[in-house]
Parts: structure tokens; sequence; C-alpha cells
């Protein structure tokens, strides 16, 4: 077996762990385009600032005495912190460690819980969007993290199937 030969669930793992980073990047420069609309529904989401929102507008919200959450900064850590330990850990996972497989569903059930909490608080329709688009990925990943060729493969008892027209060994 070849280094490069991985069973097609670790693969279709890997591809979707890929595309669970691409919508978490989208996400997070819609944080740093879209501000604005996410400090109006925090605003509006609070008593205190619900009236400066809408008798004197955002910009007295921003420069009012309440302190407007930080989205960009805290986004942009969260984004490279993810996107940084998946990567890693499905390096460790296509190098047969199966710790990894363990690591990432916890990654993925952990974000699913921080999607739901967001879900929660009102956010603006295209990041309500994101959010139930990334559910579906990280179920599929998790299916294929446990599918049983991934199992056999980090167990070291997957063989991968015969090229054709190479000599039987």
């Amino acid at each position: 077996m070849s280094a490069q030969q991985y069973p097609a669930s670790l693969t279709w793992a890997t591809r979707l762990l890929a595309a669970l980073v691409a919508v978490l990047a989208v996400v997070t420069l819609l944080i740093v385009v879209l501000q604005d609309q996410l400090i109006r529904v925090w605003a509006e989401g609070r008593a205190d600032t619900r009236r400066v929102l809408r008798t004197r507008g955002l910009d007295a919200v921003k420069n009012g005495e309440v302190h407007v959450p930080q989205f960009i900064p805290v986004a942009l850590t969260l984004f490279v912190v993810v996107a940084l330990l998946i990567w890693v850990l499905t390096m460790f996972l296509r190098a047969g460690y199966g710790w990894a497989r363990v690591a990432l569903t916890i990654t993925l059930f952990f974000l699913a819980v921080g999607t739901i909490a967001g879900l929660r608080t009102g956010l603006p329709t295209t990041f309500m969007a994101f959010a139930v688009a990334s559910f579906p990925i990280e179920a599929a990943a998790v299916y294929f993290l446990w599918d049983k060729d991934t199992g056999s493969f980090l167990r070291g008892t997957w063989t991968a199937p015969e090229e054709e027209g190479s000599p039987a060994a």
C-alpha cells in the first residue's frame, strides 16, 4: 500500500472537513463585511441600547456608553484556532492516529453546539443560512469519520483495492 492510498471514507471525511473550514471562512468574512448588521441585532436585543438605536441611530450605539462587542477580532481568532485545529487533527487522522478521530468528533460536536447557541441569538438571515448549512456537513463528516473503512484504516487492517493491470503478488 502506498502512502497516498486512503479509504474513500477517509477521503470524504477530509473533504467535508475542508468544506466546513471553507464555510467558516465565508462566515468570518461576512462578519467583517456585515458588522453593522450584527451590531444592530445586538443592540435590538438589549433594552439599554434598543432605545438609543431607534431614536439616534447606529452611530450613537457605536459611540455610546455601552461598549459594542468586538465581533471582528473574536471571529478572526476563532476562525484561525478552529481551522488550524481541524487541519492538525486531520493530519494526525490521515497518519493513522485513532485519537484524532475522537478529537475531531468532539470538535465537530462543540461547533454544532456553538452554532445552535448562535441561532438562538437571532442572527441576521445570511448568518442563519450558513449556520443551518453547516449542520449536514458536520453530520456527514462524523459519519465518514466513524465509517467501518476508516476504522479499519486506523486499526491497520484496511487494504487498498488492487489496481487494474498490476501483477498479483
